[in-house]
């Protein structure tokens, strides 16, 4: 049985800031009040100003002397540039993975699965949420802690759904093209790392 995830304040916090951006709720170019957000959450403002570091890191959101914290005006040219890296991170995972998922791939299939329901009724929450799960357990399957510690670094759930939400960036089948993947491994499919790679750098978003 698997234990559950706990999540600690700061990343709880930080992905109430993430669905706040992706839904909406603050706009590119609007200032995000520190206070507010930590008495909304019953919370002291360090562990806010801590997930707001971090997100400043992903050059989400900016900063600036005496004009506080504002979304980050992102272009599709911003989203694009993680793209290229994620991608040469996911195809060196996929090489050091290759022989344990050709054994077992039952981590990445349920999210196959689900990507089938979520194509099928446009849910763009849910295409987002397993797209990243499928790569995150592809990425842990190869072993390394750098690698994945790295990966996770790049902010991948929040590029992916910006990606889609933002500027409806939209793959052919997300169930398709993930079972592809899964396919490619269960054969042993000598060109793994490149068919992952650009599998990767195929879902960046066209500046």
């Amino acid at each position: 049985m698997t234990a559950p995830v706990v999540h600690s304040l700061r990343e709880q916090i930080r992905e109430h800031i993430v669905e706040g951006i992706v839904s909406g709720r603050w706009k590119p170019g609007e200032r995000i009040v520190e206070r507010r957000i930590a008495t909304e959450l019953e919370v002291s403002q360090t562990p806010v100003r801590e997930a707001l570091r971090e997100l400043e890191s992903l050059r989400l959101i900016e900063s600036a002397p005496n004009k506080g914290v504002r979304v980050r005006n992102l272009t599709a040219a911003d989203l694009e540039e993680s793209y290229p890296v994620r991608a040469g991170l996911e195809a060196i995972a996929a090489e050091l993975a290759a022989a344990r998922l050709a054994e077992d791939c039952s981590a990445l299939e349920p999210h196959v699965t689900a990507l089938y329901e979520a194509d099928r009724k446009a849910d763009g929450t849910a295409q987002v949420r397993h797209t990243v799960a499928f790569h995150r357990e592809l990425v842990r399957a190869a072993g390394n802690s750098v690698l994945l510690h790295t990966w996770e670094g790049l902010g991948i759930e929040v590029f992916t759904a910006l990606s889609i939400r933002w500027l409806g960036t939209v793959q052919q089948s997300y169930a398709e093209e993930h079972e592809a993947l899964v396919d490619a491994f269960r054969r042993r499919d000598p060109r793994i790392a490149d068919l992952v790679k650009a599998h990767v750098l195929g879902c960046a978003p066209r500046a």
